[in-house]
């Protein structure tokens, strides 16, 4: 079989060595396709690939259209709105991801732009620790679960709201968990956000809820852009002037935001929340195994279009 590694934005060398390593140790021939220009060049390479294995890239339906021999997409990394799902699944083409590789990477970070705005950027004048404060979570998965031990090791009180997790979890990890995103939001000085991007989520955080949110209250966001409403971010951040914001995916309209509210708003200069060697290496990895052993075995366990 012939697996496909196309990223505009390429593995760490030892990622690359990795998976070659275990695609040829498998039997198969692996290819690179990296730093590529356009989406025609990923059109071309994939027509006779039987696997792939991407970033960030976009893989929409013209790429899929052209993959005839396609039967499995691999994302290195937890989100996968990059992937046309329903191309894939109208081809009957698996489509995983590997959560859990960048987990650590992206909440470090989530710490780290805290202490970042509570020192106000790290430009002169005094700030505050973020011992003693209080940190809702959005979404308590492996990056949420993470995030909520590193803030508790550092003296925060943390709070996490998941539908989807039984509160036990929450507890047995000494997290309060809270009935509703609007209490979580009343009540805590940072807010960190860790929910995909989805049909109920895209857009689903605004001016309710951000204006609920303590005197100096930050929302942190490592998650995805689309959950942001861009419009009621602006109205929230110009009613209360004591709001601020900082996301490691840049906005829309991310100048002027920043233009407008100045060192209240930051973003990182590209999604940096995976930029470590070792969630590189770890994603990359973990992606060739899941093709080695769908292709030996049709081990599905990380399949997202079932």
């Amino acid at each position: 079989m012939k697996i496909l590694v196309a990223t505009e934005k390429p593995f760490a060398a030892a990622a690359v060595n990795g998976i070659k390593e275990i695609g040829q140790t498998a039997g198969h021939e692996v290819v690179l396709l990296e730093k590529y220009t356009s989406p025609e060049q990923l059109v071309k390479a994939v027509a006779d690939a039987d696997a792939l294995i991407v970033r960030s890239d976009k893989v929409t339906r013209e790429v899929v259209d052209a993959a005839k021999s396609l039967k499995i997409v691999v994302r290195a990394g937890a989100g996968y709105d990059n992937i046309c799902l329903d191309a894939c699944t109208q081809r009957g083409i698996v489509v995983m991801n590997t959560p859990g590789q960048n987990s650590n990477a992206v909440a470090e970070l989530a710490i780290a732009m805290m202490i970042y705005m509570s020192r106000n950027c790290f430009t002169p004048g005094t700030g505050s620790e973020i011992r003693g404060k209080r940190l809702g979570i959005q979404a308590y998965g492996n990056v949420g679960r993470l995030v909520a031990g590193k803030a508790r090791a550092m003296g925060m009180e943390v709070t996490a709201f998941d539908p989807f997790v039984d509160s036990s979890v929450m507890e047995a990890d000494g997290v309060v968990p809270a009935t509703s995103a609007e209490q979580m939001y009343s009540e805590c000085n940072f807010i960190s956000l860790h929910i995909p991007a989805t049909p109920q989520t895209r857009e689903s955080i605004g001016y309710d809820l951000l204006t609920r949110m303590p005197q100096g209250g930050c929302l942190v966001n490592t998650a995805r852009k689309e959950v942001i409403n861009e419009a009621e971010l602006d109205k929230a951040l110009t009613d209360r002037t004591d709001l601020k914001y900082i996301t490691d995916i840049a906005a829309v309209h991310q100048a002027e935001l920043e233009e407008k509210f100045g060192k209240r708003v930051f973003a990182t200069p590209k999604k940096m929340g995976a930029e470590t060697a070792e969630a590189n290496i770890n994603a990359g990895l973990a992606a060739a195994r899941q093709i080695a052993d769908f292709f030996a075995t049709g081990n599905r366990r990380f399949q997202v279009n079932k």
